[in-house]
């Protein structure tokens, strides 16, 4: 077989619907146990999804006489990582990475049909996890079936990672960071790196930071008719976040570049939970907690927008009543005050910064880019680049450590983590044509070097 006839038949791998929609069936058929909020009580076994697709490769396993390099990596008990390597000739490595082998929670009561039931409906596959992310997984899954099928000899080598633990960071050690830690990604730097977890079948070429924080506001408890008695916590807490949110904008405004990159919204700062202690109507609660997140545009860093968190909760503590108009002057009425002196009394704030993570813009002049670009528009006729405020674990320190990191995705963004998900099989069917593409002009110019 000569070079040329290899990438031109890389280009030809179509999905096997028939194998894909079975894997996908069996994969959704395991949500229930792949659900992940530890919150909740939730903690996901990747395992019970990654034994469907050993299955499916195992015939085509170095063991079996097969082409494909298969290694499962633990590092918590029932929680693997899958690396799948189809070898080339050379030290050429072009990768699918990030694919996750969990899912966001769902409550059936709020679906239309069972969100752990995989169904079919005209061009819609139904069932969490079908665009985040398992379609993914099913997807590249069968495109390695079918590459080991033909056995073509490539110089690049092919890789695809299945993680685990991607849709909650607050259990480090299990996924994509320690694969990294340990340098199971290390030689993916000598190629493209595709982050397939993203949507709508365009390159998606910026992401946003993300800085998880609490504020609890700390008042005085007394009876709501003696208020000059009390520090009201939520009215301290709706002046603390008015306060830290106009600072906020005002020192991280839109950048220009993130017009250059498509991105929608600016970088933005924002509550999503709110409680308080409980109590009854006739008291005012002592402690109100406010919970949200940060959305940090690529051009900006995490570890600024974190000191400036800091920084606004320290002007706050240091004198509430001036900072937030707490001395009987504000909106809330004359005796809405954050300091008793009579009752030794200070209202305070408490900041919390959880784990974070920078946002990413690709480079938009690599090889990985212009292939991604190149092959979208090759399969879907027309591309339309984009960039979006969700974040994705650790690409940012990949992209610092050296390696073209891409992003793509094929399910649909209307139907993220929403009741009733869905992806459509025809954009599925496309997906595969446009990472044949890829390799096709990957290994083209590899063997024209």
């Amino acid at each position: 077989m000569s070079e040329v006839s290899t990438w031109n038949q890389l280009e030809g791998i179509e999905m096997n619907e028939d194998r894909f929609l079975t894997l996908l069936a069996k994969l959704i058929g395991e949500t229930e146990k792949l659900q992940n909020n530890p919150a909740q009580g939730l903690i996901p076994q990747e395992d019970l999804a990654s034994n469907h697709v050993l299955a499916v490769l195992e015939p085509f396993s170095k063991e079996n006489g097969g082409p494909l390099e298969i290694e499962r990596v633990t590092f918590v008990e029932g929680r693997g990582n899958v690396i799948i390597k189809y070898p080339g000739t050379t030290d050429r490595i072009l990768s699918f990475v990030g694919s996750h082998l969990d899912v966001v929670p769902a409550s059936p009561d709020q679906w239309e049909r069972d969100p752990f039931t995989f169904s079919k409906e005209g061009d819609l596959l139904y069932g969490r996890g079908t665009t985040d992310c398992l379609g993914h997984v099913a997807l590249i899954t069968d495109f390695f079936a079918t590459l080991a099928e033909m056995k073509p000899t490539l110089k690049t080598s092919i890789v695809a990672v299945f993680i685990a633990n991607e849709e909650n960071g607050s259990f480090r050690g299990v996924g994509v960071d320690q694969l990294s830690r340990e340098g199971y990604l290390d030689g993916l730097k000598h190629g493209p790196v595709y982050w397939i977890d993203a949507a709508d079948s365009h390159p998606c070429q910026g992401t946003s930071g993300v800085i998880p924080w609490k504020m609890e506001v700390h008042g005085r408890l007394f009876h709501s008719g003696l208020p000059h008695k009390a520090i009201n916590s939520i009215e301290m807490a709706m002046d603390a976040l008015n306060y830290m949110q106009r600072k906020f904008y005002a020192d991280f405004p839109r950048d220009p570049r993130e017009d250059q990159y498509s991105f929608t919204t600016c970088s933005t700062m924002k509550p999503t939970q709110v409680s308080c202690t409980e109590g009854s109507l006739n008291q005012v609660p002592p402690v109100c907690t406010i919970q949200g997140d940060i959305r940090l545009c690529p051009f900006y860093d995490v570890k600024d927008a974190c000191d400036a968190l800091r920084r606004y909760a320290a002007e706050i503590n240091a004198d509430p009543c001036a900072t937030l108009q707490g001395d009987g002057t504000g909106p809330h009425g004359p005796h809405s005050k954050y300091e008793l002196p009579e009752e030794e009394a200070k209202g305070r704030i408490e900041l919390t910064i959880f784990d974070n993570e920078n946002g990413i813009a690709v480079n938009r002049q690599s090889e990985g880019f212009s292939a991604l670009v190149s092959a979208t528009e090759h399969v879907l006729t027309q591309v339309k680049p984009y960039a979006i405020g969700g974040s994705l674990p650790l690409v940012r320190d990949m992209q610092n450590e050296g390696f073209d990191i891409q992003i793509v995705g094929y399910g649909l963004s209307a139907k993220y983590h929403a009741n009733n998900e869905c992806a459509s099989l025809t954009d599925l069917k496309k997906a595969t044509k446009v990472l044949a593409k890829i390799s096709s002009l990957i290994e083209e110019k590899a063997a024209k070097n």
